[in-house]
């Protein structure tokens, strides 16, 4: 058996993905009242930059500059992204802070200790992972927190009225929905293994590598976007309490 990837790829593959993405697109049209063009560009889109992504990799495979370089073009990316599902209409390139204070402290540790080794394609997959892991929950967080905060105004109000300052106020109110966009990390790490054979795990496993060697890398990926995820949902928090997304009137 052929064991370079786990499924067989051909013209019927193609043909499916197609299949999916228009189902989808009519399913988030018509089910949720969505714009069907926005399903059907993200899936071209994808298709256009993860070929590109490809050519990219293969070509800074042997450069770690390089790929610190692209990690760089991935950041900005993700700024921009998740900045303006938080903050259409504000500052939406405030959302660099919660990314780098979700990324850069375990990408640090992960480097001053030699885990991570200066070679492309190991910097470009651990740190591609956790920016997007740090992306998703900047989203979430912020989002969340932001409508919480307009929907329970009267609250904040309240406790600003028996002597809270606005940041300590807001915070009573958002502490409790910004931790929700780390749910998903960590019942992603609760059920490996019993739900989900995490991609990393697989395809170490299906390259030869060790059982045991496999399952401490994806525990490392699995272990970091928690440490990750929390301190991006903690920043987006500290800047949503303190009117960080909003330009001033």
């Amino acid at each position: 058996m052929d064991n370079s990837t786990l499924l067989v790829l051909g013209p019927p593959a193609w043909v499916l993905l197609a299949v999916f993405l228009v189902l989808a697109a009519v399913i988030w049209r018509i089910a949720l009242d969505r714009s069907t063009w926005q399903m059907l560009v993200a899936g071209l889109r994808a298709l256009v930059q993860l070929a590109a992504v490809a050519f990219v990799i293969a070509l800074l495979s042997n450069s770690g500059v390089w790929a610190f370089a692209f990690v760089a073009v991935m950041f900005l990316v993700a700024v921009w992204t998740c900045g303006h599902r938080v903050a259409p209409q504000g500052r939406w390139w405030v959302a660099a802070l919660p990314l780098a204070a979700g990324v850069i402290p375990p990408a640090a540790l992960l480097f001053a200790v030699g885990v991570l080794p200066f070679q492309a394609l190991a910097i470009i997959a651990i740190l591609g992972q956790q920016i997007g892991g740090a992306m998703s929950t900047v989203t979430l967080s912020g989002r969340r927190v932001r409508d919480e905060l307009e929907w329970r105004r009267g609250e904040v109000e309240a406790a600003v009225a028996l002597g809270f300052e606005w940041p300590a106020a807001r915070t009573l109110v958002g502490r409790p929905v910004a931790g929700e966009a780390v749910l998903p990390s960590i019942d992603q790490t609760r059920t490996a293994g019993l739900v989900t054979l995490p991609g990393a795990f697989v395809g170490m496993i299906l390259g030869g590598a060790a059982p045991l060697d496999a399952g401490l890398i994806q525990l490392l990926v699995l272990i970091s976007l928690l440490l990750v995820n929390s301190s991006t949902a903690t920043t987006t928090l500290w800047l949503c309490c303190r009117g960080a997304w909003s330009r001033p009137v």
